[in-house]
C-alpha cells in the first residue's frame, strides 16, 4: 500500500452535466472537474512564451474546501466543465462590494459577493439578466450575457482613407471599460462588445 488515498468520486445530484472544453475557453466563473473535485474559476490569463507553446494560466478555488489551485493548460489540453443547477436572476444594484439579485421565479432577493463576476462586473447594468449557478444551495458563479453593446464615449478621430479593420485603436465605452476598436469607429458609436474579456465584436446594428 502506497498510503495514497483516491478522492471519492463527485455525488451525481450535484452535477446537472458536463462537457470537454478545450483549455482556451476556460472562461472566470466557469466550474471545471478537476482531480476529482469541483473549482471555480477566479482568473484567467493567455500566455504566449517566447519559446515553446502558448498556455492558459488558470486560478482556481475549490468549491468545496475553499483551497486555491494555480493550474497551467497547454493550448491542446482539454477539460471537464461543470454544468451545475441554473437559476435566472434579475440585476437590482451594487452596493459596494456586494451585488444585489432578484429571483425571476420566487421574486426573492438576494446579495453576491461581486468577486463571483470577476472582471466583468463592469458591464452589469440595473435590470440585465445572469445566470446564478447553485451548489449545495449557495450561489457559486454568476454569468452574464455574453454581449452587451454600449456607446463609445471616447476615441481618436477617423483619419481620412484610413479604414481597415486590421488596425485597432484604444477607446473608452459608457461603462469606463477600455477596449480596442478598428481605427473607423468614433464616438458615439455604439458597439457590440464581449463580456468576458472586453473586447470588440462588432459594430450594432
Amino acid at each position: 500500500m502506497s498510503g495514497v488515498q483516491i478522492p471519492p468520486p463527485l455525488p451525481p445530484n450535484l452535477i446537472e452535466f458536463k462537457v470537454k472544453i478545450n483549455s482556451n475557453d476556460i472562461r472566470v466563473g466557469n466550474v471545471l472537474e478537476h482531480n476529482s473535485k469541483l473549482w471555480i474559476v477566479t482568473k484567467t490569463m493567455h500566455v504566449q512564451p517566447g519559446k515553446g507553446g502558448a498556455f492558459m494560466q488558470v486560478e482556481m478555488k475549490e468549491m468545496r474546501g475553499g483551497s486555491k489551485l494555480n493550474e497551467r493548460f497547454r493550448a491542446a489540453d482539454t477539460v471537464e466543465k461543470v454544468f451545475l443547477d441554473e437559476m435566472v436572476f434579475q440585476f437590482l444594484y451594487r452596493d459596494g462590494e456586494n451585488l444585489h439579485f432578484m429571483n425571476q421565479e420566487t421574486f426573492e432577493q438576494i446579495q453576491l459577493p461581486a468577486e463571483l463576476v470577476g472582471d466583468s462586473v463592469a458591464f452589469l447594468s440595473d435590470g440585465m439578466l445572469a445566470n446564478v449557478s447553485m451548489y449545495e444551495n449557495t450561489p457559486v458563479s454568476i454569468s452574464l450575457p455574453a454581449t452587451v453593446t454600449l456607446e463609445i464615449v471616447e476615441a481618436e478621430p477617423v483619419v481620412k482613407g484610413q479604414t481597415a479593420t486590421s488596425s485597432y485603436k484604444p477607446a473608452v465605452l459608457s461603462n469606463g471599460v477600455k477596449i480596442m476598436v478598428p481605427q473607423h469607429i468614433e464616438a458615439g458609436t455604439m458597439v457590440v462588445v464581449d463580456t468576458s474579456n472586453a473586447s470588440y465584436v462588432e459594430r450594432a446594428k
